[in-house]
């Protein structure tokens, strides 16, 4: 039986390994590894120590700042995936509308989405919203004198990164646009001639039609959002500045990991993120028999 399995599946699993080997070495052992040292006192200069459940029961009872660093992220996951889905959607149905230079346009608006996540264009952010900056010289332009540095208040800040989030609509975009192109004109047409309007056609038919690109875009932009951290980090530094109003998850993550060296701690965190990551998504999975329609 092993000889006839190597003979049939043997080149396949041969040219496969290099994969095999990779998802080993750098992910699947430094996940059972990072599990391990969830559950022990582990600096990167002294070896673990078992201490159980601390760590976990830590987070909840005596961390202000984790609790904080939770509050901060629901807040710019609640807030900024539903804007930019919307935003996303609205310029894909523009862009349907069979308008000159759609493919100009469509590479314009994915742009965003490339170099959103880059260090370049966070620093770039950070100076627009400055004291100095375009938009304090733009609201000048209109009569509104403000010396306000947006990324400073922490009144402001959230906001901010949640703008530059939405900025990256374009990956949403395509992917609405492509399932626009595939509702069919015949139940546009049928729905004229019974009198429906712009509005009832989009709740009736366009939504019900590209529901499933709907569910595909809310996952993928949910756990994406859950792992922000370059422009949280380049604007706000390892501490979240100021105050703690850009204290992401995975930026205090870091801290504790890399800046204060307990990475045991930092390890109980990534998998609170994992869990927390999956009962979401799960219960996205779970809703989504109510509002997502499939031809068959």
């Amino acid at each position: 039986m092993i000889k006839t399995f190597f003979k049939r599946y043997g080149t396949s699993y041969a040219f496969l390994l290099p994969w095999i080997f990779g998802i080993l070495i750098f992910t699947l052992i430094p996940i059972l590894v990072s599990l391990y040292y969830s559950f022990t006192d582990f600096g990167l200069f002294k070896k673990p120590e078992w201490i159980g459940m601390t760590n976990y029961i830590e987070m909840f009872t005596r961390d202000a700042r984790y609790i904080k660093s939770i509050k901060v992220t629901a807040i710019y996951v609640a807030v900024g995936v539903p804007l930019k889905l919307a935003f996303a959607l609205l310029l894909a149905m523009i862009l349907n509308k069979g308008m000159r230079g759609l493919v100009f346009f469509r590479a314009v608006y994915y742009v965003p989405s490339l170099l959103g996540g880059s260090v370049a264009v966070a620093i770039l952010w950070r100076q627009v919203f400055g004291q100095s900056g375009v938009v304090n010289h733009l609201l000048g332009l209109i009569g509104i004198r403000s010396t306000t540095s947006w990324i400073a208040h922490p009144d402001y800040t959230l906001g901010v990164l949640i703008a530059l989030m939405v900025w990256q609509f374009g990956s949403s975009m395509i992917i609405f646009l492509a399932g626009l192109k595939q509702v069919p004109i015949a139940l546009y047409e049928a729905a004229d001639i019974d009198g429906a309007k712009g509005v009832s056609k989009f709740f009736r038919i366009t939504l019900p039609m590209i529901s499933p690109v709907i569910l595909f875009n809310l996952v993928m932009q949910t756990i994406q959002s859950f792992q922000v951290f370059t422009p949280a980090y380049i604007i706000g530094g390892p501490e979240g500045k100021p105050l703690d109003s850009i204290l992401f998850y995975t930026l205090y993550l870091y801290t504790q990991g890399f800046s204060r060296l307990q990475m045991g701690y930092a390890s109980a965190m990534a998998w609170m993120l994992l869990i927390v990551t999956a009962l979401i998504t799960g219960l996205i999975f779970l809703t989504a028999k109510n509002w997502v329609f499939y031809e068959d």
